[in-house]
């Protein structure tokens, strides 16, 4: 008998941390951009958030099952956008990441990081939890590593990079052994040596925003300003920050871009130490209440998926926050729910809603 499946069984808590956490975002969006070019921004990112909410809803009510059967056609569709992205793209600072619709500015790229946690949930879920051998991970590695290079050719590197932990995490949910794990671990770090000594995959600018986080003051005006300006605005928040609207690295424009990449540096200046604390434990819980939802999931391929989202939620969180304090290179990862963008905040929300879907039907047989 199959039980009557509605929203009562929607976590409401998790959407009440989210709900939470975006209205930190407007907030602090507003402050970092009223004197800026960017006034009036954080008005666009509430109808990105509305616009998110309502896709939620409406991806939590369709099962996720019928969504696993339908990703061949949606990842073949995903790779014909991002070549599309390359040959008709908007460039914008030397990169081709966007589509332009209408007055709209669509990013392939956001929406393929959904696609492949529902690949790779399907392709483990399918393996059933049999012991892998190479060939199974090898066919993993290709799934998700022709994404990787049509979007590092755009480039975006920062988005490259938040593939990589959708493949971990389906591996070592997939059941990979330790020896495999060591193996591949090995060829990649022989792979990203090379990549780095042979110049051709990655530019000299790149190569200097990934290294200037060691020491940003030899070159403080060019690749290591964007560090040194954020570490002056966190450091300069204190405990309690200087409060709303009086940041004088956000207010003077030192800070760049605070309303997306670099908003975590601007909310630690305006409020310090105990509400970037307040910010990080507010992540903490909707991760770990999303690891809750993998635990009672009904099936492998439903904690498959939240914790493909849980993994790429963590890895965007722990970049963004790091690149902020000066332990991480800056890499334009956006802060999950926190920095201005449609295409982010749209493909959180939609992910968000895949793991809702997997909550509302763990009891449904």
């Amino acid at each position: 008998m199959r039980r009557f499946l509605g929203f009562r069984d929607f976590d409401w808590p998790l959407l009440g941390m989210v709900m939470l956490l975006c209205t930190i975002s407007v907030l602090e969006i507003y402050s970092a951009t009223m004197h800026t070019k960017y006034s009036g921004f954080h008005t666009k990112q509430m109808l990105w958030i509305c616009g998110g909410v309502v896709a939620m809803f409406i991806f939590a009510k369709i099962d996720y099952h019928k969504l696993i059967d339908l990703v061949p056609w949606a990842y073949g569709v995903c790779l014909i956008a991002l070549v599309a992205v390359k040959l008709v793209g908007t460039k914008v600072l030397g990169a081709r990441r966007w589509i332009k619709v209408g007055p709209m500015h669509f990013q392939p790229s956001e929406w393929v990081k959904l696609i492949l946690i529902l690949a790779v949930a399907r392709y483990f879920a399918n393996l059933g939890g049999r012991r892998l051998s190479w060939r199974d991970i090898f066919k993993a590695f290709v799934m998700v590593g022709i994404p990787m290079v049509l979007v590092l050719i755009q480039p975006d590197m920062g988005t490259t990079l938040t593939y990589v932990p959708i493949l971990v995490a389906g591996l070592f949910l997939g059941g990979i052994n330790l020896r495999q794990a060591l193996i591949l671990m090995t060829c990649c770090v022989v792979l990203v040596a090379g990549a780095w000594t042979s110049g051709k995959v990655l530019k000299p600018y790149q190569k200097a925003r990934l290294t200037s986080f060691v020491n940003p003051d030899n070159d403080p005006k060019g690749a290591g300003y964007q560090i040194r300006q954020s570490l002056i605005a966190v450091g300069s928040g204190g405990v309690w920050g200087k409060g709303a609207e009086k940041g004088t690295q956000t207010q003077g424009d030192f800070l760049p871009i605070p309303h997306a990449d670099f908003i975590f540096a601007a909310f630690g200046e305006e409020h310090g130490f105990v509400g970037s604390l307040f910010v990080l434990l507010l992540y903490f819980f909707i991760l770990m209440r999303l690891i809750q939802n993998a635990q009672t999931a009904a099936d492998l391929s439903g904690s498959l998926i939240i914790m493909g989202v849980v993994a790429v939620l963590t890895f965007q969180i722990a970049v963004n926050v790091g690149m902020v304090i000066g332990f991480m290179p800056v890499t334009g990862i956006p802060l999950p729910l926190m920095s201005y963008g449609g295409s982010s905040v749209l493909f959180t929300f939609l992910a968000l809603g895949a793991a809702m879907n997997v909550r509302m039907r763990r009891f449904v047989n």
